[in-house]
């Protein structure tokens, strides 16, 4: 995690009033230095709720599955879609082995949820139609039977990293099996995804749990067998790497604060409490508006230290885990990505002591947008908050060198990955809880 500015917590106890007037309020220093005052200032940040548009879930590495209802967000349920690979040359059953037992794997990175101490039923079903090669986005679906052919139920408890063996139903085993051994579906992977287009795997309704799958070796169906006369055992794979998947997200938010929001990219109010959520892709748009009337009073200032803060978060369950951390993307009115003239990258906020402004091709200072160094809005437990330091940003405006912008945070970092793709985690906060802190010393 990367480091914390670690004076905040006493600067904040020195400086606990906001100053209306910061040019003409302020805490010298040193007593008797006339010159120099140290300025602390605050003020909230409109948050609107935005679903964000032309959102894909392509070959993520994990398949979101997850069953839940919240009473902000409604009922959302997360399905994962993936087909499976056939390695061809691998040794097929002959036609005298003898099964012993079929499984479909599943290689569980992560558990987020309500009541992990009870059971959690998972299903995998057959598609009856095909993953094409085309981008699918998170409200994308596919058919698949109504029956499923493997099932588990499943008492997480502490453990959140594991692989689950689930029983495949005796009818499948025994087709599958023969097809295995004689079948020309078995010849070639074309034949094969022709037999079998892939899986849905898929939550119990009121579970109120999800869990990240990873696709790989360990996700998919081995039969166990043996041949007449021989004690010998043997395996045969079928995975689910590499192979095309996506995440299919189905929303019901009848009946809650977040009803209102149904058009995609459009920013909504609601009051007074926000929030996000993965996979769903529900996010927040700051209106950083309100530090154009602070920075228009100062002149000849420093800044010290700048935080950007949410929270403190509304509670929820212990094992329903908040968004790890989110970045600041520039947006414009439409919360389209404002984009770099270097290279159409989006721009992002970037992180204290980093360059706020690069130089183009013809030598013009423009807006960094290097995502490894841009700044991150980081969860801290003990608070229950968001922390993102935005010293070296604010200056930069301050200085001219970048313009002011609105900001849409987005469930990725530089370190944990692209968090809107792999889980179903969420946060609530009332507004009045969005804030920049400030403090600054100005030359008298």
């Amino acid at each position: 995690m990367r480091a914390k500015l670690a004076g905040l917590a006493l600067l904040t106890i020195l400086f606990n009033s906001s100053c209306s007037d910061p040019a003409a309020v302020g805490l010298e220093l040193a007593p008797g230095n006339n010159q120099i005052g140290v300025f602390y200032e605050e003020f909230i940040l409109d948050a609107q709720l935005v679903l964000l548009d032309s959102f894909n879930t392509v070959n993520s590495g994990i398949l979101v599955v997850g069953n839940e209802t919240d009473e902000y967000f409604g009922k959302t349920e997360a399905t994962g879609y993936s087909r499976l690979y056939l390695n061809a040359t691998q040794t097929r059953p002959g036609t005298t082995a003898i099964l012993d037992s079929m499984f479909f794997n599943m290689d569980i990175a992560s558990v987020n949820g309500s009541n992990l101490d009870n059971p959690k039923t998972y299903s995998v079903h057959k598609l009856t139609e095909p993953i094409l090669d085309t981008l699918y986005y998170n409200f994308d679906e596919v058919a698949y039977a109504a029956n499923s052919f493997a099932a588990i139920d499943v008492t997480f408890g502490e453990i959140k990293d594991t692989v689950l063996q689930l029983s495949v139903n005796e009818q499948f085993q025994n087709e599958l099996f023969g097809k295995m051994q004689t079948g020309s579906e078995f010849a070639n992977l074309i034949n094969f995804r022709n037999y079998f287009p892939g899986i849905a795997i898929k939550a119990k309704e009121g579970d109120n749990a999800t869990v990240g799958v990873v696709l790989g070796d360990n996700t998919g169906i081995t039969a166990y067998y043996h041949n007449v006369g021989d004690t010998v055992a043997f395996s045969y794979k079928i995975v689910s790497y590499p192979s095309r998947s996506f995440s299919g997200v189905k929303s019901d938010r009848s009946g809650t604060p977040t009803e209102v929001v149904k058009e995609y990219g459009k920013a909504y109010e609601v009051d007074p409490i926000v929030g996000m959520k993965s996979s769903l892709a529900m996010a927040l748009r700051i209106d950083t508006s309100p530090l154009d009337a602070f920075l228009d009073t100062l002149s000849g200032v420093t800044f010290n230290q700048v935080n950007f803060t949410i929270g403190e978060l509304e509670s929820q369950n212990e094992d329903n885990n908040p968004i790890t951390g989110m970045i600041m993307i520039f947006v414009d009115q439409d919360n389209e990505p404002i984009r770099s003239s270097i290279n159409n990258a989006a721009l992002y906020v970037q992180e204290d002591g980093q360059p706020q402004v690069v130089l183009d091709a013809n030598g013009d200072e423009v807006p960094n947008n290097n995502f490894l160094t841009s700044a991150v809005l980081e969860y801290i437990s003990d608070d229950k908050s968001y922390l993102a330091g935005i010293t070296s940003h604010i200056n930069a405006i301050y200085r001219g060198d970048i313009l002011r912008q609105n900001w849409l945070l987005y469930a990725s970092t530089p370190d944990t990955g692209d968090d809107f793709k792999r889980s179903m985690r969420q946060f609530k906060v009332n507004k009045d809880k969005v804030k920049i802190k400030v403090i600054y010393s100005k030359s008298r």
